[in-house]
């Protein structure tokens, strides 16, 4: 049985982490086809998103501890190469909306955190055990999360273990927001078929733009923004623009209404 479901749908696909029994936890089988979909997909010029989702209640527990009682310890999950998420993420070229579910913990909070945008609801939980477990964190977790909510609320998760509730998460703004658990992979899927809608060029620059600037001070971000958009703006052409700006006009007066 496959441990990634694939979901190919009208410019984008959905991903759907599928060990359901154990809370999605991460196999080495479950990265390396979760690695490879990603390379696939990156490819696929008909694919502008891709949405990631949990089977059953939880979204991803985090590594599966069971290997790591084996004699090799890590070393029995092959995290590297092939097997490499984090990686694989930071060379993806397109938005990941992550449709968080359930429980994300520990390396599962890592991964929801490779994502572009979060959504959450009412059963979304976050919790980073690293600490309890005897593992330290090593795909970012460490760095993101302070960046995101603060250091001192960033800091009391990890020392102590304890989860962050739905509605902390959206206080926090940990989450874009939260919407009913029977709607989370719809809202997410229209957010995958609006970003179809938009420039796809522009979507890939701008998504360089903000990951590149989190890296580094405001004063190198604005370099960075500067350096992408000239070379961006440089095939734009007066016509596209208009084309562009009639539609987006069109599509303002039908939300509206």
């Amino acid at each position: 049985m496959p441990t990634i479901l694939i979901d190919r749908k009208e410019g984008y696909a959905v991903l759907t982490l599928n060990r359901p029994e154990s809370l999605n936890a991460l196999n080495s089988d479950m990265m390396t086809e979760l690695c490879v979909a990603l390379r696939m997909l990156d490819d696929d010029a008909a694919c502008s998103a891709v949405v990631l989702t949990g089977a059953g209640r939880g979204f991803c527990a985090g590594l599966d501890l069971k290997l790591l009682s084996q004699p090799e310890g890590m070393a029995a999950l092959g995290i590297s190469g092939a097997n490499d998420i984090h990686e694989a993420f930071q060379r993806f070229s397109k938005p990941v909306i992550m449709a968080v579910n359930g429980i994300a913990a520990t390396g599962g909070f890592e991964l929801a955190l490779m994502g572009d945008i979060l959504l959450g609801c009412e059963n979304t939980r976050f919790a980073d055990t690293h600490a309890r477990v005897g593992i330290a964190p090593g795909w970012g977790l460490s760095q993101k999360l302070a960046r995101i909510i603060g250091p001192s609320r960033a800091k009391e998760a990890h020392y102590t273990g304890n989860f962050i509730s739905a509605q902390q998460a959206s206080d926090w703004g940990l989450v874009s927001r939260l919407v009913a658990a029977d709607r989370l992979l719809l809202e997410a899927e229209k957010i995958a078929s609006d970003i179809h809608e938009a420039d796809r060029r522009i979507v890939g620059v701008v998504k360089q733009m903000v990951d590149q600037g989190l890296a580094v001070g405001l004063k190198e971000g604005l370099a960075i923004e500067q350096a992408l958009m000239t070379q961006a703006n440089k095939s734009v052409r007066g016509e596209q623009v208009a084309q562009r700006r009639l539609a987006v006009q069109a599509r303002g007066r039908t939300q509206v209404n």
